[in-house]
């Protein structure tokens, strides 16, 4: 086996959205926008199902579970998503002692609440 490239990799470069540089506040706000619509609404419906009690029912309790689940995987991508957006910041330091736990972290999260 050649060992001709023995490089170190210091960061990884993230190519996302080709999004011009004047556009980038609107679509930082219409991002921004929809996840809090979608948190928000999936909050008040966990909060009226936990504060009547005739919403007690399995049907409800199901419909409150799938909410978090909602929440849970919105909040997963999304806000790193914004950061990204907002710093303008296209690279991720790499990490000699935990170079992928961060990256295997979060899709162990975006596949477990993906999946349920």
């Amino acid at each position: 086996m050649r060992r001709e490239n023995q490089g170190s990799m210091s960061q990884f470069l993230l190519l996302g959205l080709p999004i011009r540089p004047e556009q980038q506040g609107v679509f930082f706000a219409l991002f921004l926008g929809i996840y809090l619509t979608a948190v928000l609404g999936s909050l008040l419906i966990i909060l009226v199902i936990s504060l009547d009690p005739q919403l007690h029912t399995p049907m409800y309790l199901f419909l409150s579970h799938l909410a978090f689940t909602d929440i849970s995987f919105s909040s997963v991508t999304v806000p790193k998503m914004l950061m990204y957006m907002q710093t303008q910041n296209q690279s991720i330091p790499y990490q000699q002692s935990l170079p992928y736990a961060g990256y295997t972290s979060q899709m162990h999260f975006f596949h477990s609440f993906g999946f349920s």
